[in-house]
């Protein structure tokens, strides 16, 4: 045993020397690790600034240091400091692949935005998004400058993409609505303000666009209680009261669409092209009401303001007219009963030299009405169809035809279509190789006097 010892303590010694120094020479092998640039964070503002300049004075392309005031800046909404810095930044990337491109870019974008830079804005974020295209404030806000744009299919595009990403964000839904609404996708943009709208009860813009969806889809009922629940909001009010008195004009109310219209009226603040429009409306109110004096007034009104604003000039010149013409008045205003006695009295007294027989008078609604006349002269015994249309407005294509189409039914050898109105150019041609008579509005003027109602 004794023999051994020797060789037993060089073997302890080994394996001493082998447990000491075998993980300094395993780690030899191993690569150093990089060392993390240190990043400034300070819960004190003035030290994170003091320690910044202090940095920049020796280097103004510090990096950490631009990152840092860039950072503190855009966290206090100092917008115009932080697009300084980051505009640093987002230039020193190329040169150094390991600064956060992405963030910067997207960030400097963001503040130049807030600042009303939106050319920068956008050339910004579309660069941004092209490192992420799955990051919601570069879809959001994307989406905010084509819709400001008016680039309303990218607008939709984007903020599809921002809704997905977050599907509870109330302003992403919000503009996706008005996007498609000022797209024509009436249907869709309905789905979404209604959405929007649940969220916020109060939003009058959206339950006003809401309202126009329903108008353009049709849905005039839901619109108009829509627009009649705004009438008395101070901003959006004179454009609902409008929009409320068209849909009662186009349903034949005229007394719920002069309410609207003068409802609209009554606010202080309205812009001077709905002023116009909602004054003009309720003119054409009064006149369905036959009410030409306060008509009359109100195209005066908006001819005061502005001369050539569609044809208050030659509204103004008819009403006069009008004023003056009792069989004019009768023709557009009477009642049917009276309007009838007056169509009658004109196909009886058409043909000065001849005999007329009335056979048969039918009236469409308050539109206009058909008289079938057999008339017996010297030169010709023929069966006549008069069509009287009420109306100061155009005479198109399709009424003619109708008239045509019923001339032919009643065998009727010739017709004359009377109107105080005018005829397109398409009703002029329809009746050029047919034996059809136009009379518009300087023709019926002529009528009245050449057969002397007014005496009669």
């Amino acid at each position: 045993m004794v023999e051994y010892l020797p060789y037993i303590i060089i073997g302890f010694v080994l394996v001493f020397f082998l447990a000491l120094f075998l993980p300094l020479l395993l780690r030899k092998g191993e690569k150093e690790p990089k060392k993390k640039k240190r990043v400034i964070k300070y819960k004190d503002r003035n030290r994170v600034i003091r320690e910044t300049n202090k940095r920049l004075a020796q280097n103004p392309k510090d990096p950490e240091a631009l990152q840092a005031l860039a950072d503190l800046y855009y966290h206090e909404n100092i917008f115009d400091k932080a697009y300084s810095y980051y505009n640093t930044l987002v230039g020193l990337c190329a040169m150094n692949p390991e600064l956060d491109e992405f963030t910067y870019t997207l960030r400097f974008g963001l503040c130049a935005m807030k600042l009303g830079n939106q050319d920068e804005a956008y050339k910004s974020l579309l660069i941004a998004r092209t490192f992420n295209e799955n990051d919601f404030e570069i879809n959001y806000h994307l989406g905010f400058l084509e819709y400001s744009r008016k680039e309303y299919d990218k607008a939709v595009a984007l903020f599809k993409k921002a809704a997905s990403l977050e599907p509870e964000h109330v302003q992403t839904i919000r503009f996706l609505g008005h996007s498609y609404f000022m797209n024509r996708q009436f249907t869709e943009a309905s789905e979404e303000l209604r959405k929007a709208i649940e969220f916020e009860p109060n939003d009058k813009e959206s339950l006003f666009a809401l309202a126009q969806c329903h108008f353009e889809l049709g849905k005039s009922d839901r619109a108009l209680n829509i627009f009649s629940h705004l009438r008395l909001d101070p901003g959006i009010g004179p454009k609902a009261a409008l929009f409320a008195g068209t849909i009662e004009l186009k349903t034949h109310n005229p007394q719920k669409a002069i309410m609207d219209f003068e409802i609209g009226l009554k606010h202080k603040a309205i812009k001077p092209e709905i002023k116009m429009e909602l004054k003009y409306r309720l003119a054409v109110a009064y006149v369905k009401q036959s009410d030409i004096n306060r008509a009359l007034t109100l195209f005066e009104e908006i001819y005061d303001m502005k001369p050539d604003y569609k044809d208050v000039g030659k509204q103004i010149s008819y009403f006069r007219e009008l004023l003056t013409n009792k069989e004019l008045q009768i023709f557009l205003l009477a009642p049917n009963s009276e309007f009838l006695t007056l169509c009658r009295r004109i196909a009886s007294n058409f043909f000065e030299a001849g005999k007329t027989k009335l056979v048969n008078i039918t009236l469409n609604k308050s539109e206009y009405a058909d008289i079938l006349a057999e008339v017996h002269t010297k030169r010709f015994e023929d069966m006549v169809m008069y069509r009287f249309v009420r109306t100061t407005g155009l005479v198109g294509e399709l009424v003619v035809r109708d008239f045509y189409t019923t001339c032919k039914e009643n065998r009727a050898d010739r017709g004359f279509c009377i109107t105080a109105g005018e005829y397109t150019d398409g009703a002029k041609s329809f009746v050029e190789a047919r034996l059809i008579d136009l009379i518009d509005k300087n023709d019926i003027i002529k009528l009245f006097k050449r057969i002397s109602l007014s005496k009669t």
